[in-house]
């Protein structure tokens, strides 16, 4: 008996599923395409036998593992379904929906997630005597189920997708994936699993979706005009705004981004200034970097430049005020706004040749970049006339097809890296802004852009190699400089930091304070990346700030949030500035209002003040 037993429990044992607890640990797929990676987007017969070879891996990957994180579990079942939805397999594509809202924790999100693919099979259980006739039907069915959910929580989903339905085209998808996809493919012949699964998405989505464009946004229009209110903003109540009759500190506050349009802020006292410094083409204190009047900066090869800004050429520059307005119709769509520059954007979109997306997307891009750090500086300096902001500026790649990653230069950024640290710590920072971030799986994807690092585990591998040596820089220069506190924002892809791998957001240390975006309203964002990592939050929805030349737009992520905590930190310090990085962190958490689920943990100013001056009091 007790030898049977004995191996009742050796087979229990073996049974057991692996748990893979991080990205790196998941297996990577490989399929050899002999069409074009376009082709999948529009040939049923290339789609399906792309998704039988996938449906075989995801399942046998789900089947044999125990996956912790429920997002990457949502990204499986998420393809499992659409394979199963096209095949008309809909009792498995909704049984897969369900599965997928269970595991989803955004109350927003969970009410939203598959609204759209289940009105549709509902819709084709019947037969119609004409496209019309089923358009009708469609449009019927989806309506009711919009107008079931309840405004108030999902009201900024249904606009974020309006917002999508107006622009995303069959000519805007089959574009990027042949400005993305396709050269690394002509190189290999091959596609990794996560491309794979992409293209299977696009499928359903020019298929199915995009046909019922009209459909969708006439009824989500018709929802948000039915039931919208604003939101109560409830920053307003919580802010502190300081003034130059409190008697306060100067307090440096490094920006660690894409550069500061300082012209905007030196008439407002609030740039930092090296005083041992001039702008005159050399190195005149003798540090190594020329013309380091207001701060440090690397450009994309990590190479010591002195412009605190992105420096665009004259043909771009010709082009920022256009593609600003593009970037400002692109935001007004999402948050529903009717301007003229969403208006002008609807039609380019609409007429926008698959030929003509790489450069779209390249113009977007280099904005973005371009105006990044100066809307992360404007955020942080707001209502702070002791503020004096540091650039430091990294610069991030705009192009669809980035430079092929290697080592030799992950060592040389992790070099600028503890450049920049020990720059900014030599200098009196007090509060570095990092709203900016990195990934394994960013790096296997610049490989594969590329055609470029062998199979996808050997991409895995030395990607692995890269991330680690950037990790190891700046966990090792960080700790160097307890004093000084940096708050990095969590990231905007609407999964577990931890499982993930990011950096900085991943660096548990005491002087890094990592920050989730909400609204308005202090609810988790859509977007938000989240978990155990995450300490508090702050506003990264729709936060106005400037951009270079002046102009004030509103940009939501997480990299709007962190700024948010970093303006708190200065204030605090400007108040008092013998605060110790302990103190203040202890000021910030203490004082954060906490959600009974425990994800969110709202930054409240006024009370970090509040207990602030109880501090000093008993000092």
């Amino acid at each position: 008996l007790s030898a049977a037993v004995a191996l009742l429990g050796a087979t229990l044992v073996s049974a057991e599923k692996p748990k893979i607890t991080s990205q790196d640990q998941l297996p990577r797929f490989e399929y050899q395409l002999e069409v074009k990676a376009t082709d999948i987007l529009v040939d049923a017969e290339a789609y399906q036998a792309l998704a039988d070879r996938v449906a075989v891996d995801l399942e046998k990957l789900i089947a044999e593992n125990d996956i912790e994180d429920a997002t990457t579990l949502q990204g499986i079942l998420g393809t499992l379904m659409n394979i199963d939805f096209e095949k008309g397999d809909f009792d498995s594509a909704l049984a897969r929906l369900q599965q997928i809202r269970d595991l989803e924790a955004k109350p927003a999100n969970k009410l939203t997630t598959g609204v759209l693919l289940s009105s549709v099979i509902e819709a084709r259980q019947k037969d119609y005597a004409s496209d019309d006739a089923y358009r009708a039907a469609f449009a019927e069915i989806y309506a009711e189920k919009i107008h079931a959910l309840p405004y108030e929580i999902v009201g900024d989903n249904i606009k974020g997708s309006k917002g999508s339905a107006e622009i995303v085209t069959e000519a805007l998808l089959i574009g990027l994936v042949d400005s993305q996809i396709q050269p690394g493919l002509d190189k290999t012949g091959t596609i990794s699993g996560d491309v794979a699964q992409g293209l299977i998405s696009r499928y359903t989505s020019i298929s199915t979706y995009i046909p019922l464009q009209a459909e969708r946004v006439a009824t989500l229009q018709a929802f948000i005009d039915a039931n919208h209110v604003e939101k109560e903003d409830i920053w307003e109540a919580r802010s502190v705004d300081l003034t130059d009759a409190q008697g306060l500190t100067p307090v440096t506050v490094a920006i660690w981004d894409s550069g500061i349009d300082n012209a905007i802020f030196e008439p407002m006292g609030k740039v930092w200034i090296n005083e041992d410094e001039k702008l005159d083409g050399t190195d005149t204190d003798g540090n190594g970097l020329v013309d380091d009047v207001h701060g440090i900066a690397f450009d994309l090869k990590s190479n010591p430049s002195s412009d605190m800004l992105y420096p665009m050429n004259d043909e771009q520059m010709a082009a920022y005020p256009d593609m600003l307005a593009m970037t400002k119709g692109l935001l007004d769509l999402q948050a529903n706004i009717d301007s003229p520059e969403a208006s002008d954007l609807r039609s380019y979109m609409g007429s926008l040749e698959a030929s003509k997306v790489q450069q779209f997307i390249e113009d977007l891009g280099l904005v973005g970049n371009y105006t990044h750090g100066t809307h992360v500086a404007g955020i942080a300096a707001a209502g702070n006339p002791a503020v004096r902001l540091m650039t430091s500026r990294i610069t991030f790649d705009y192009r669809t097809i980035p430079d092929v990653p290697t080592i030799e230069q992950a060592k040389k950024d992790a070099e600028a890296f503890k450049q920049f640290v020990r720059y900014m710590a030599a200098h009196g920072a007090r509060v570095v802004n990092m709203s900016w971030g990195g990934s394994p799986a960013g790096i296997e994807a610049a490989f594969e852009a590329n055609g470029a690092g062998g199979t996808p585990e050997e991409r895995r591998k030395i990607s692995r190699e890269i991330f680690e040596i950037a990790v190891q820089a700046l966990t090792e220069v960080l700790t160097e400089s307890p004093e000084v506190l940096f708050v990095v924002s969590s990231g905007n892809s609407d999964n577990d930091a931890e499982f993930s791998d990011v950096y900085p957001s991943g660096i548990d240390l005491p002087n890094v304070l990592t920050v989730g975006a909400v609204d308005q309203a202090g609810e988790e964002t859509s977007f938000s990346t989240f978990g155990s990592n995450v300490d508090v939050h702050a506003n990264g929805f729709e936060v106005p700030s400037y951009v270079p030349g002046g102009q004030i737009m509103n940009f939501s992520g997480t990299s709007m949030a962190s700024p948010n905590v970093s303006n708190l930190v200065a204030k605090l310090l400007a108040v008092k500035p013998d605060l110790t990085v302990n103190q203040v962190v202890s000021l910030i958490t203490l004082a954060a209002d906490r959600s009974e689920d425990g994800r969110i943990n709202l930054i409240n100013p006024k009370r970090s003040f509040e207990l602030l001056e109880v501090l000093m009091a008993e000092a």
